[in-house]
């Protein structure tokens, strides 16, 4: 995989919304818009409030997301809808440039061939994701049959080990494919995976497989999730 520019800081959501911002102002220089990949859970709370309040030209920013619950949009549960709370009620990004994926469908196949053709015809500039203590991303999870995936861009779950287990979700491909991954990992519990999956080349994490076909990879961490980068086996013990 290219080498990952690891930054390790007090605060996850500034240096976020520090990367959208800068991100945001090149797409701007070129006369485009950014194609976010959105994450949901911790990332989303502390990342949107800071990406809101930031400088930044919001006409400038495309959202799609990197996983979705099947559930609807104003759901507690819902990836959109926490965006929506935390983001889009304070950011003026044009409606037509929000593509909450439809995980509320009842045909969660045919939600996801649409909604790939219209992630392959835009492309994504950064997708952000966040981490699970399992080293999962996305909705692709340690040793799920997704992972093995090698085609498709967007792929419907309806087994994931985490509630609720019906979803949509970007693929390995996707990823592959977005111009830049950044990874947001906070935390103790995410020591273990941050570390195998930056310094184990044989790893089989989800995160690690995203991050060695990344074709650029920034990794934002806090000093709980980075304090076993370079460790010794002996320090697992």
């Amino acid at each position: 995989m290219p080498r990952a520019e690891i930054i390790i800081v007090s605060s996850v959501g500034d240096a976020l919304a520090s990367l959208v911002s800068s991100r945001a102002r090149e797409a701007a220089a070129r006369g485009a818009t950014l194609a976010l990949a959105l994450p949901g859970g911790s990332v989303a709370t502390s990342g949107f409030p800071a990406i809101a309040a930031a400088p930044i030209d919001f006409s400038r920013l495309e959202l799609f997301w990197g996983d979705e619950r099947a559930v609807p949009p104003d759901h507690a549960d819902s990836n959109y809808g926490v965006c929506a709370r935390l983001l889009l009620a304070s950011a003026p990004i044009p409606a037509a440039q929000v593509h909450r994926m439809p995980a509320d469908r009842e045909d969660l196949e045919a939600a996801a061939r649409e909604h790939e053709a219209l992630v392959r015809s835009r492309g994504l500039d950064v997708a952000i994701l966040g981490v699970g203590p399992d080293g999962h991303v996305c909705s692709l999870f340690p040793g799920h049959a997704l992972l093995d995936e090698e085609e498709r861009w967007v792929r419907a779950i309806t087994d994931s080990p985490k509630p609720p287990s019906s979803r949509l979700t970007l693929t390995l491909p996707a990823l592959a494919a977005a111009k830049e991954l950044v990874v947001v990992a906070t935390g103790e519990a995410k020591a273990r995976v941050v570390r195998e999956a930056l310094e184990e080349d044989a790893s089989r994490l989800p995160l690690a497989l995203a991050l060695r076909a990344a074709r650029r990879a920034t990794v934002i961490l806090d000093e709980p999730a980075s304090a076993r980068l370079c460790a010794t086996d002996d320090d697992d013990d």
